[in-house]
């Protein structure tokens, strides 16, 4: 009975991704992780880092070690995460605070037509649950509290397998005290298909850019509608409209 239940959170994937920055609509992914698990041992690896098409901040460079040369010649994620979909595809995912990494491949995935309903498990949330209330939670500090070996952190494929290692061992020391908690659950997150800006949108943008004299960091021409508007009425905001000749 015990092995029935628990070759139910046996087969599954972990992912981490590194971003830009915190807001799956405003941010993008610059490296993904992810590593196949059967019977606790890992069968199967797969990372990339990706082009944001946009420059990296000195602090995200510094937290990840990614550099802008990095990702310069990197793919675009239209051009992955397809891969990444199809890898995923039949396991549950596990990660460390995991709907932080579904939000940002749920979003890719749906906007470059794949499908991404997930389950998935937060080994953050089984370490709320099991870890003393006065003990960091985050990644590095429950591996530390566990006495799992973490690899590079901060880089995706690193923190993956330190997701997967730190799950395993959370599996071996408490799945008998309650094992629902480990079973996967639907990862909720709703996000429509986004749509590219149109040329108009890119064409008032480039002016407002030009008569203002602002430098963008971001590559207009991979923007969304909702992205090129929200910067475009920041920078009407900010600096006025083009004035009238």
């Amino acid at each position: 009975m015990v092995r029935e239940m628990t070759d139910r959170v046996s087969g599954y994937v972990a992912v981490d991704v590194e971003t830009t920055g915190l807001d799956p609509k405003l941010e993008k992914i610059i490296e993904i992780g992810a590593v196949k698990v059967e019977g606790g041992r890992v069968t199967e690896e797969k990372t990339t880092l990706v082009n944001p098409r946009r420059e990296l901040s000195q602090r995200i460079m510094e937290l990840t070690g990614i550099s802008g040369d990095m990702v310069a010649n990197a793919p675009g994620i239209e051009e992955v995460i397809g891969e990444y979909e199809e890898f995923c595809r039949g396991y549950p995912l596990v990660g460390h605070k995991i709907l932080f990494d579904y939000s940002f491949l749920k979003r890719a995935a749906v906007n470059h037509g794949f499908p991404f309903e997930k389950e998935g498990v937060d080994t953050l949330t089984l370490c709320r649950k099991f870890m003393p209330p006065d003990v960091k939670k985050n990644l590095a500090s429950a591996c530390a509290y566990y006495g799992v070996n973490q690899e590079k952190a901060h880089r995706a494929l690193g923190d993956a397998c330190s997701a997967h290692r730190l799950f395993e061992e959370l599996k071996k020391r408490h799945i008998l005290e309650n094992i629902e908690v480990f079973y996967p659950k639907p990862l909720i997150y709703k996000i429509k298909r986004e749509q590219p800006a149109t040329k108009r949108q890119k064409e008032v943008l480039q002016e407002l850019l030009k008569y203002h004299k602002i430098n963008l960091t971001v590559q207009i021409d991979y923007m969304t509608r909702n992205e090129v508007s929200r910067i475009t009425d920041k920078i009407i905001s900010q600096y006025g409209r083009i004035a009238e000749r």
